[in-house]
């Protein structure tokens, strides 16, 4: 669908963790179809994963909800910039009140770092509650001119 100089694919998925592989084979068309090369899909990907893993198990606890994605590539023709909106159906959640997954006590702990990392690998990353519930974690990937160009040479 394009509209306003963009193009918006949107995927909705049960909330279960065998979509996730489901998820990660758009997410990588998406990227490479928006022009980013190898390594920035596979961080793009990963940002994704964590964000659509966090909607799934702590966002929405349930098979019976449901998880939004949607991709979007502005300006349509030549896309500079590919955002990334996950929805779930949860409580929702106040992000200023995660721990610090750098903090030494939280170190060895084998969860609790999906938000950072997604700040990692993303240009931005914006999370906040819907108005109707839930969680609305949108995420921006900037594509440089010529990135997938000088990977060719």
């Amino acid at each position: 669908m394009s509209q306003n100089g963009a193009r918006t694919l949107r995927l909705e998925i049960a909330s279960a963790v065998e979509m996730l592989d489901l998820v990660q084979l758009v997410t990588d068309h998406v990227g490479h179809a928006a022009g980013l090369d190898d390594d920035s899909v596979h961080w793009f990907g990963m940002a994704v994963r964590e964000c659509v893993t966090n909607a799934i198990i702590h966002g929405n606890g349930s098979p019976s909800s449901a998880v939004s994605i949607e991709f979007t590539t502005r300006p349509a023709a030549k896309p500079s910039e590919l955002a990334v909106c996950v929805r779930d159906q949860g409580p929702g959640f106040d992000p200023s009140r995660l721990p610090d997954p750098l903090a030494p006590e939280n170190i060895l702990r084998t969860s609790g770092r999906g938000i950072y990392l997604m700040r990692q690998f993303m240009d931005d990353v914006s999370i906040e509650r819907t108005s109707t519930g839930g969680t609305e974690v949108r995420m921006v990937k900037r594509i440089r001119p010529g990135e997938s160009e000088a990977k060719l040479r």
